[in-house]
């Protein structure tokens, strides 16, 4: 049954076997994190590097697990999976793919400097059966290991052993090694060559395991960190696609007969969250946190006129959200949705009775390159908060410098998304970010959130394999956060993608994962 959050292909297209393949010139807003898609959890850089390694499920265009690297899957237990291997697969240099493989790139995914062990939060152990059979033990019984296996993709054991690439790297910490700038998956296409921030060549992958659906020889993808500069090459044929089209120049884009955009609202809710340390990184109250006290919270939540930001900031297009999960996701309720009002002057009175009456300064933490205009939205609730009488800090900059601070717990405010991938289930947010940090719950936990009641709630809803308990279980604890005001919901992020009239086809899927593996050219 098809789900309304999801735009389906834009329009079937049949191969005929002599169709010219061609090369398609991917304009990207920013560069990818890494070449290692364990370096990072982001959707972005996963999205771009699953078209070099894969996993052993994969979502189809219209979001349904189905199997890749792994032909079969059975529960011989509640807490074991047994998974038949695909045989005959290569990696791109020419090894084949086996059981070794899926147990090392577990082991490496799940170690503990892993940036990207909080994708697999039940993880236990794995062992190897024969060449072609893996079992994986979870820590209790658990409902969404296919989906989390989405994200885990496989690495060649004997390429990281011959690279001394065992171990994870972590670009949020700055480390790095081999697998930081060389590649070598299953994928429809591999790495060509790269000129990180400049363009990196993938190159079809003649020996695929799959079927291909697209007739494309070589992608090439170019970081065009300019708005308008991207628009301006799209508008010239310099570049066949972006997935982001900035929303401020969608009547440009619309208005050529040689360009189509593609547009629907992403899984992805944005809010702003504080740091609930002891004390702020940068502010003139010295001795204590003011964002510890609710009142506080609940002040800049009424400061914001979100109808103001998304009009201005997100030009008509996002929706405004008092949840933190969008609708489609299992976990959220339409009693979520509702807001607080913006009220200045309350907000003023919250924060006079919170003993701020002339209000304090703080650092917000906004990136430059991440989110959909988070530059316009975040300079919009800077100004809103300036007139309830606080000093924000606006600290605006790339991805790549403010992601450490982030991960640090670096800083006092900070703009934040969350598309619940590769779950598609509000228990991604509940254990990676909303959880205290122990083992792999909390890894996104950056600003001291947890709450004993939500990690009861979460560690309950982990292990309930009835579904309606489980979502309920789910429901009370973002029902906490709600009520906390632990973040400060804005709204379901816009997505829009262009593409030339070079491109026949393509799929867009509210996961805003390009699928290039997918798309056809004329």
């Amino acid at each position: 049954m098809k789900k309304a959050w999801l735009l389906a292909a834009v329009a079937a297209f049949a191969l005929n076997g002599a169709v010219e393949a061609k090369t398609l010139k991917w304009g990207s807003a920013r560069e990818i994190a890494s070449l290692d898609p364990y370096s990072f959890g982001e959707t972005f850089t996963l999205s771009v590097l699953n078209h070099v390694y894969e996993g052993l499920v994969r979502y189809t265009g219209d979001l349904k697990i189905e199997p890749a690297l792994a032909e079969s899957w059975e529960t011989v237990s509640p807490t074991i999976w047994r998974f038949k291997l695909r045989q005959g697969v290569k990696f791109h240099n020419g090894n084949p793919f086996t059981a070794d493989d899926v147990i090392a790139s577990l082991q490496r995914v799940t170690h503990d400097t892993s940036p990207l062990k909080g994708n697999l939060p039940a993880y236990k152990s794995s062992k190897k059966i024969d060449d072609y059979t893996v079992e994986i033990e979870v820590n209790g019984p658990y409902p969404l290991l296919l989906n989390d296996l989405t994200n885990i993709f496989i690495f060649d054991k004997e390429w990281m052993e011959a690279n001394n690439s065992l171990l994870p790297t972590d670009s949020g910490k700055g480390v790095k090694g081999y697998a930081t700038d060389n590649a070598n998956g299953t994928g429809p296409f591999k790495v060509e060559s790269r000129r990180a921030d400049s363009k990196t060549i993938f190159a079809k992958n003649a020996s695929w395991w799959d079927k291909p659906q697209h007739n494309i020889d070589v992608i090439e993808f170019i970081p065009i960190t300019s708005s308008s500069t991207r628009v301006a090459a799209m508008l010239s044929g310099e570049i066949d696609f972006t997935n982001v089209a900035p929303l401020q120049d969608l009547p440009r884009l619309t208005a050529s007969s040689e360009v189509k955009v593609l547009q629907t609202n992403e899984l992805r809710s944005v809010f702003f969250a504080f740091n609930l340390g002891d004390k702020l990184v940068e502010s003139d109250v010295k001795d204590k946190n003011p964002f510890k006290d609710i009142k506080v919270r609940e002040a800049l939540y009424r400061a914001i006129d979100i109808d103001a930001v998304q009009k201005r900031a997100m030009r008509g297009l996002s929706r405004n959200t008092g949840a933190l999960v969008a609708p489609a996701i299992p976990g959220y309720e339409p009693s979520q949705d509702e807001r607080l009002p913006f009220d200045l002057a309350g907000a003023k009175k919250l924060l006079a009775d919170a003993g701020y009456p002339n209000g304090f300064s703080f650092v917000m933490n906004c990136q430059s390159d991440s989110l959909v205009n988070e530059e316009e939205f975040c300079q919009a609730v800077a100004a809103m908060w300036s007139r309830a009488g606080l000093k924000p800090n606006l600290s605006l900059a790339p991805r790549s410098q403010q992601a450490p601070k982030r991960v640090k717990g670096d800083f006092d405010a900070i703009s934040f998304g969350w598309a619940n991938e590769p779950m598609i289930d509000a228990y991604s947010l509940l254990v990676q970010v909303l959880r205290s940090k122990s083992g792999t719950g909390g890894v996104f936990n950056w600003g001291n959130w947890g709450d004993p009641r939500i990690d009861a709630l979460v560690d309950k809803s982990g292990v309930e394999l009835d579904t309606p308990k489980r979502i309920e279980m789910m429901k009370e604890a973002l029902k906490i956060a709600k009520a906390e005001h632990l973040f400060i919901p804005l709204h379901q992020q816009p997505m829009a993608w262009a593409m030339r009239n070079t491109i026949a086809s393509t799929v867009q899927a509210s996961d805003n994962k390009p699928r290039l593996w997918l798309t056809t050219m004329k």
